[in-house]
């Protein structure tokens, strides 16, 4: 999804050294956003822009920790985001294939700067109507905070990713106990 990608853009070292990069003033790195999600925007940005994408993270990243933290009255939340979204305008256009299938495509009518940060918006929108907040999440290994989308059956998932993440807190809640019962032993 487009939201989580541009929010994951604040990236936290997940093993705790407490490094810490803005992804978004990395060129290399917002040109291979702007690229997988097939933004048409002149790079590199002036600093005005870079702070109008910041805005918008901070923004989308409070609306996530209100969402996880279990809140249900997001009230001036929805008004700012459809204030994101209504940036840009919109058209839509139905197409068929050749065994009769149909899509919706939606294409801004000036591709540009406002019309990335209203796509990115409305991605996270589309995801709040579609009924799948509760699927949103934050890593639970505090120094990831990874947002991620908890594609999972049960719903259960807790790590971004089980394989580095989960391992870590499995090692770090092992080492916790075994240095508890070191410390009970001693005394």
């Amino acid at each position: 999804m487009i939201w989580d990608d541009f929010l994951n853009s604040e990236w936290h070292d997940w093993r705790g050294s407490g490094k810490y990069e803005d992804r978004l003033l990395n060129p290399y790195q917002l040109q291979s956003f702007m690229n997988r999600h097939q933004f048409l925007v002149n790079l590199p940005l002036d600093q005005e822009d870079i702070k109008y994408l910041q805005q918008l993270r901070s923004f989308l990243k409070e609306f996530v920790q209100y969402i996880v933290a279990g809140g249900t009255s997001p009230g001036w939340r929805i008004e700012e985001l459809n204030r994101w979204m209504s940036e840009e305008l919109v058209l839509r256009e139905l197409h068929s294939n050749e065994e009769g299938n149909y899509t919706l495509s939606f294409r801004t009518m000036n591709p540009g700067l406002k019309g990335v940060a209203a796509d990115i918006a409305a991605s996270f929108a589309t995801t709040l109507s579609e009924g799948e907040s509760t699927r949103i999440r934050i890593c639970d290994n505090p120094d990831c905070l990874w947002i991620y989308y908890d594609d999972t059956r049960n719903r259960s998932k807790r790590y971004c990713d089980d394989k580095m993440c989960g391992n870590l807190m499995k090692v770090r809640r092992f080492r916790a106990k075994k240095k508890l019962q070191s410390d009970t032993s001693d005394g």
